[in-house]
């Protein structure tokens, strides 16, 4: 179910949301499900109604991939709560939680290693000294020293811990600590394209005090 629907996919039955005849993401995931779908994707949970059909959708054996709108991944968690699902059903669906970010990426032309200053090493974490590259700008990135974006990712795998945790009620803060104490969370992410001089201080720290939400992949 999407909206809208942006590439048309052999072997993939697509449904175009359209509010002018009631075809929201609700009714249109009712529809697939009385196909006998092998996996179903929903272009976005907005809306209670959605959220609840698809977590029931989960629960009866079907795969089923979405995405919402929040700050990270643990994020994601809170905003299917806010939505209305039950903790226990939550836990019960739920298996992994993508959260995403685009980044720019240095132009490897022109870019310039330099020792990172205690200024600019302070954000990331990283010591004063450390060689990083800097945005310089040529004919080949039409002089803004980019060329092209790199994602970067957070994962929460729903695992017998996390489950237990959401069970519980457990805040974002302890869910957090123990999903990233064994893998890399966005800041880890962007700080290590840093380090490997595909993107910028600069570029690094906007991404990591941007405001707005990401889409969480559920």
């Amino acid at each position: 179910v999407e909206d809208p629907i942006e590439y048309y996919l052999d072997g993939v039955g697509q449904t175009q949301v359209n509010p002018r005849v009631d075809m929201t993401f609700a009714r249109g995931l009712r529809a697939i499900l009385r196909q006998d779908p092998d996996v179903v994707m929903v272009g976005e949970i907005r809306d209670s109604e959605t959220a609840d059909i698809a977590v029931q959708a989960s629960l009866t054996g079907h795969l089923v991939l979405s995405t919402v709108h929040t700050n990270d991944a643990v994020g994601a968690i809170t905003r299917l709560k806010d939505l209305g699902v039950e903790t226990f059903l939550l836990a019960s669906s739920l298996r992994l939680v993508v959260a995403q970010r685009l980044v720019r990426r240095l132009c490897n032309v022109c870019s310039q290693p330099v020792q990172a200053s205690a200024a600019d090493a302070a954000p990331l974490g990283l010591d004063a000294g450390v060689v990083i590259r800097h945005a310089a700008g040529c004919p080949s990135c039409a002089n803004t020293g980019f060329r092209g974006r790199i994602g970067v990712y957070e994962a929460v795998r729903i695992d017998e811990d996390i489950r237990q945790l959401v069970l519980s009620g457990a805040d974002e803060a302890v869910i957090a600590r123990q999903a990233f104490g064994r893998a890399p969370n966005l800041a880890a992410a962007v700080r290590r394209l840093v380090v490997d001089g595909k993107t910028t201080v600069e570029e690094a720290v906007r991404i990591m005090r941007r405001d707005s939400a990401v889409d969480a992949d559920l």
